[in-house]
């Protein structure tokens, strides 16, 4: 028998290291080639590594969430063989366990001396002693059955409800389980204690913790919105749009549809309003690299789309929107949206984009302040739409509105065009046509 080192591979693109995000085998596991051993992240993208050969699991090296380096060895098996590791090598990690085993029998033989030690079990002496205390001591939240009524007094009864207690937890230590003042003190000292007077049993304070490492993607994500915070200046701006006539048009469009079309949203008339709107504002249309000074503006639109999946915030990107009419968008939306929910979305896919959009859909609230998907100067985000009165040539009516929330990199983006770049985006949305003209 051999030793097999399998060595972390570059899944990145040059990346020094990766992050160990899945364990799919556990150390004396049998393994065959190409059977799933780990899952690591570089960046976005996830890798499944697999076993480049068949053996036994007697290694792994490496936590969740710990950075392994590009060429380390992070899985060690047995194999059939030679393996690949020297056999200077192979020993050094064998005799560690195999040395290990036996040192512990060698003490077990003494210990048999001390085992009859058991001297201590003259402790349960003292249990006899608290005879009276064990059903009055027992913070045990022991119920009685269904539709049993606890026996006690009216005073304990009284007094029960003043603490806040629901006697039906109580331990009687009295004759038929009859609980008194003093059930109840071991009751409370035992940390049986209920709610407080007036809130009723039903109303129990919790004291459980629960520690989640931030790891794989949702770490990726909290480094990526901590670096956008800290390295931008945000200009946040809101504008209340009009979508009447938008809406309008996009159910009539839904209702006439051929089969072969997808279902449009107010997403692909929001990306084809912002192609048509970037061109005068090439300076939103871009990324900024800080440390080297330049701004990169682009005539494409890369448009980024937030999009929630079960792993948390990814933004894929909808390439070349200026290139696709309405239904083109829709039908790119639909699937770049499936293929990152499914994990299968390549690395082009999402990266490269020069301003994103982000949608909370449904929970899109009031308005919002989105922030810069770095390095990006730009993100405009719709809220939701509601119907609400507004006056139009001097009458009240009912209008379907909803508000654009926006943030720009303040650096190379000024308030004014800022300003000026949703107004355009407002009105091509209140007059829907518009976006389908050149």
């Amino acid at each position: 028998m051999g030793r097999y080192v399998f060595k972390l591979p570059d899944v990145g693109e040059g990346s020094a290291e990766a992050e160990i995000t899945a364990w799919h085998v556990k150390v004396g596991d049998q393994v065959n080639e190409d059977q799933p051993l780990v899952d690591v992240m570089t960046e976005k993208a996830t890798v499944e590594l697999t076993a480049p050969v068949s053996g036994k699991i007697v290694e792994l090296n490496g936590d969740l969430g710990q950075m392994a380096a590009v060429g380390s060895g992070i899985v060690v098996l047995e194999v059939e063989g030679a393996g690949n590791v020297s056999g200077d090598a192979a020993p050094a990690p064998a005799p560690a366990k195999s040395e290990a085993p036996p040192e512990p029998k060698a003490e077990a033989k003494p210990e048999p001396k001390p085992e009859p030690k058991p001297e201590p079990k003259a402790a349960p002496a003292p249990a006899p002693a608290p005879a009276k205390a064990p059903a009055a001591n027992a913070p045990a939240f022991a119920t009685r059955t269904p539709g049993e009524k606890p026996l006690a007094s009216p005073a304990v009864r009284k007094r029960a409800h003043e603490l806040g207690i629901e006697l039906q937890f109580v331990p009687g230590s009295g004759p038929g389980g009859r609980i008194s003042h003093e059930d109840l003190d071991a009751f409370v000292a035992s940390g049986g204690k209920g709610a407080r007077a007036g809130g009723g049993s039903r109303y129990v304070e919790k004291q459980g913790t629960e520690e989640v490492r931030v790891i794989g993607l949702r770490r990726k994500i909290a480094e990526k919105m901590a670096e956008s915070k800290r390295r931008i200046p945000h200009f946040g701006y809101v504008e209340e749009v009009d979508v009447t006539a938008l809406e309008e048009l996009r159910l009539h469009l839904n209702r006439t549809k051929r089969p072969d079309q997808p279902k449009l949203t107010l997403l692909p008339f929001i990306m084809r309003a912002l192609v048509r709107v970037l061109p005068d504002y090439p300076q939103i249309n871009a990324r900024y690299d800080d440390e080297a000074g330049v701004v990169t503006r682009y005539e494409a639109a890369h448009i980024g789309m937030a999009t929630q999946t079960p792993n948390g915030l990814i933004v894929p990107v909808i390439r070349h929107a200026e290139a696709r009419d309405l239904w083109g968008i829709a039908e790119e939306i639909a699937r770049i949206a499936k293929a990152t929910r499914d994990g299968t979305a390549t690395k082009d896919e999402l990266s490269g984009s020069t301003i994103t959009v982000t949608s909370l859909g449904p929970l899109g609230g009031v308005s919002h302040f989105p922030v810069i998907n770095h390095p990006e100067v730009g993100i405009v985000g719709p809220n939701k739409i509601i119907e609400k009165p507004v006056v139009r040539d001097g009458q009240i009516t009912v209008r379907k509105i909803m508000n654009i929330s926006s943030a720009f990199d303040h650096r190379v983006v000024d308030g004014w065009d800022a300003a000026e770049f949703i107004q355009k985006l407002k009105l091509m949305l209140e007059h829907p046509a518009t976006v389908f003209m050149d």
